[in-house]
């Protein structure tokens, strides 16, 4: 086993890709050993998915050699890649929701009954067997007749594993794999992982968690702004040289928690309840204050959240605004007065993604830009400029889609969208999920900013360490009801957690 693991399954030499008016990657370079675990780091739009899709065969180089095996490949295509056992697990996960187990593992290469020469008839007993045997062998409980839709978003994950070993992988690409699913499915992908290096298989793992990088990596490569920085053992780095490197900056305050003067209340609610999801929750937030939302999931945040914006209903309980009740039937109605939201969902809730930067920036404020029966296109491309500069949005063109962009990047769009706005209120849920920790920096940095000039923030969070470090005051949920309060001198995560599973403290 330690001969095979001194082996490079993988090398890429000097990879170059060009995009039209973007150097995207700069002759970057990764080596990956057989039956480890080779972390790629760097920020978001440093090149980590584009050198990845090269990888897998979606996108072609433009300069540069890759050799898998010791075979040098050439005009490299999905199809081929697959056939030579790569295989890449996207961070959007793309399952057939409403077909089975067995049906997405196989997709496309079904078993089927021979006649006449033509495979045309699908041989279901052979494809759930062989699907049985593979989850068996894999050790996962799992019925392969289940639908897709049944699993978590860990159980997909699994399921691509699966379906990567099954066609003979012996180097799977996961990106950002942890981004949304709970500790628990965490672990059981870990140990996934650790059973896929004993049997040989590299995994090149792409992931903005530092926590996870020390637990899973065996090797580590940084790359910044499209260039290879370094590449070592995990144990040549810690976190402070791995950020450095990461950002090309020291950050030595990832939450940088500025005073700000907290006035009256802006936003209250009041016994808010909806059947089966949250009931009588109570709570305000003030001028200047970032109110942090702790709990574990399911504990009902994020719905309470969708209420206050309207994009859910509620069936009892009231929203009041600097004192005065509203009614709130749709997002327009809290929009108009003042309240925004950022959703976890930022590709569905957030963006249009076939649109431009400029549209998705400019589009919930138009009436700013069209003071008559036109739109003043100068100066809603002028606005827009600002917004990209003072967020440090990485983005070669107004007028690139919006899917173009990488996760960060269409965060801070999102977020640049309503800081146009004349805001009172503004909802942040996981607003750093997915982002690497230059990003999170600069937008904690914003949320003090705003949150000086007045603005009342509602964070929801599931990391701790930004509820703690970033909350003036946490509010914990458990099961749809607020179980405690804590003030920024007293809360600590071990007295967040213990509201967040029902307990109670002194």
């Amino acid at each position: 086993m330690r001969e095979q693991e001194n082996q490079y399954v993988l090398e890429m030499k000097n990879i170059t890709k060009i995009f039209p008016g973007v150097l995207a990657l700069d002759k970057v370079n990764l080596k990956v050993r057989a039956g480890t675990v080779h972390v790629l780091v760097g920020e978001n739009g440093a090149g980590k998915s584009t050198l990845m899709k090269i990888l897998s065969g979606e996108h072609q180089i433009d300069g540069g050699e890759i050799y898998f095996k010791g075979t040098k490949l050439d005009h490299q295509n999905t199809k081929s890649a697959l056939n030579l056992g790569i295989a890449m697990i996207h961070q959007e996960l793309s399952p057939i929701l409403d077909m089975t187990i067995a049906e997405n593992i196989f997709l496309d290469r079904e078993p089927t009954y021979n006649f006449a020469s033509l495979d045309i008839f699908v041989n279901f007993k052979k494809l759930y067997q062989q699907t049985q045997e593979l989850l068996d062998r894999l050790g996962l409980k799992y019925d392969p007749y289940m639908k897709m839709r049944e699993l978590s978003v860990a159980g997909m994950q699994l399921i691509e594993i699966s379906k990567a070993i099954s066609r003979g992988a012996s180097l799977i690409i996961m990106d950002e794999p942890t981004s949304a699913i709970t500790d628990t499915e965490v672990t059981m992908l870990f140990n996934q992982i650790r059973d896929l290096k004993q049997n040989g298989v590299a995994i090149i793992y792409i992931t903005h968690k530092m926590d996870e990088i020390f637990q899973i990596a065996d090797d580590i490569t940084i790359i910044r702004d499209g260039q290879y920085v370094d590449s070592n053992h995990a144990g040549y780095y810690d976190e402070n040289k791995l950020i450095s490197l990461m950002v090309g900056r020291t950050i030595s305050n990832i939450f940088p928690k500025d005073p700000a003067e907290i006035g009256e209340t802006v936003l209250e609610v009041k016994n808010l309840t909806r059947d089966g999801l949250f009931k009588d929750i109570n709570f305000r937030v003030r001028r200047g204050e970032i109110l942090g939302l702790a709990g574990l999931v399911g504990a009902g945040r994020t719905e309470v959240a969708r209420a206050i914006f309207g994009l859910d209903p509620i069936d009892s309980g009231e929203i009041l605004l600097e004192g005065s009740p509203i009614k709130v039937r749709k997002p327009m109605d809290v929009i108009e007065k003042g309240v925004a939201m950022l959703s976890e969902d930022r590709k569905s809730d957030g963006l249009v993604l076939c649109r431009s930067v400029l549209e998705n920036i400019s589009m919930t404020n138009l009436n700013k830009f069209a003071p008559g029966l036109f739109i003043d296109l100068e100066q809603e491309a002028e606005t827009a400029k600002n917004m990209i500069k003072m967020l440090k949005i990485k983005v070669h063109s107004l007028y690139a889609a919006a899917n173009t962009l990488s996760g960060g990047n269409q965060q801070k769009v999102i977020l640049a969208k309503w800081l146009l706005g004349d805001l009172k209120v503004l909802i942040l849920d996981e607003p750093t999920r997915g982002i690497d920790v230059g990003s999170k920096s600069e937008i904690h940095k914003l949320m003090c900013k705003y949150a000086q000039e007045g603005l009342a923030i509602i964070m929801i969070s599931s990391e701790l360490p930004e509820i703690l470090g970033m909350s003036d005051r946490v509010i914990v949920m458990q099961e749809g009801r607020i179980t405690g309060e804590l003030n920024r001198a007293e809360a600590s995560q071990e007295k967040i957690m213990i509201l967040a599973t029902g307990g109670k403290i002194g």
